[in-house]
């Protein structure tokens, strides 16, 4: 996958570069796997704004992507290597012997007309998902369940891949991408490989009109707004924050202090947090 950098015909092509899209076999997605999304806008369901910065996305279908994998024993030919504007990562479509289709995430390395399968018995290939218990220590995977059965939740956003360090009783450890060790059930599933489209991490948008077509408007600092509107706000010309730290528009803390729950269920399972040594 290559990086294509525009000359500077104008002022915003000087510094936009877009994806070639050299893998992608097929443009528009199978239609009985999409489904209508509907568009929130940042809102709750009571109207009101929850996320601020949102809407004015381009309309787009969302693909039914199967993280549970739980077609086993029975193998599928990579009919197409799609675009997916839902998330960072390309899909690749899966015609089964069975004839029914499914789309998965594209490990890097997959092509169309290669085959994968899933299930305990399966080599250890890019695109092939099995248990945990079944995968060598030292082999990178993606797409893992928390819990056997849930699917994929863990490493699924473009370039991203877990290392299996270690196993033991009836759980392994993984190493996930921003370096922390966490303790996965040996019986849920992961996929092998590493995550495809690791150009995307190298794309500048280059002008605010992308932006927005992903939905995000522009955000102002709470420095030049009315003090009725953020805490920042008011003073007469130029002035600082006026107070310790930075804070929210809600008054809360905004830079340093930890938001992560004490008694989080989660906590129990890791071995190693991000970050320490």
């Amino acid at each position: 996958m290559g990086i294509r950098v525009y000359k500077p015909t104008t002022p915003a092509r000087r510094f936009t570069s877009v994806l070639t899209f050299e893998e992608l076999t097929k443009k528009p997605p199978e239609k009985l796997l999409t489904e209508s999304l509907q568009k929130h806008s940042g809102r709750n369901n009571t109207g009101k704004i929850s996320v601020r910065h949102r809407g004015g996305q381009q309309k787009r279908k969302y693909r039914i992507i199967d993280f549970k994998r739980d077609k086993d024993g029975i193998e599928a030919k990579v009919a197409a290597i799609e675009y997916d504007p839902n998330r960072s990562a390309f899909i690749a479509l899966l015609h089964y012997l069975d004839g029914e289709k499914r789309y998965i995430l594209a490990p890097e390395g997959l092509k169309a007309g290669q085959k994968v399968v899933s299930g305990p018995d399966a080599d250890i290939k890019p695109g092939n998902a099995l248990p945990i218990a079944n995968i060598p220590l030292g082999t990178l995977i993606h797409n893992i369940e928390i819990k056997a059965g849930r699917g994929g939740q863990l490493v699924r956003s473009a370039g991203n891949s877990a290392q299996l360090m270690a196993k033991e009783g009836a759980q392994a450890q993984v190493r996930l991408p921003s370096g922390e060790v966490r303790k996965i059930p040996m019986n849920a599933k992961a996929t092998i490989g590493t995550v495809g489209n690791h150009d995307h991490e190298n794309i500048r948008i280059g002008k605010a009109g992308r932006k927005r077509h992903m939905g995000i408007r522009p955000t102002v600092r709470g420095v030049v707004m009315n003090p009725c509107d953020h805490p920042h706000g008011g003073g007469e010309g130029k002035s600082p924050v006026g107070m310790p730290a930075p804070v929210t528009p809600w008054g809360k803390v905004a830079l340093g202090k930890k938001t992560r729950k004490h008694k989080k269920y989660s906590n129990k399972l890791i071995v190693k947090r991000a970050g320490k040594k």
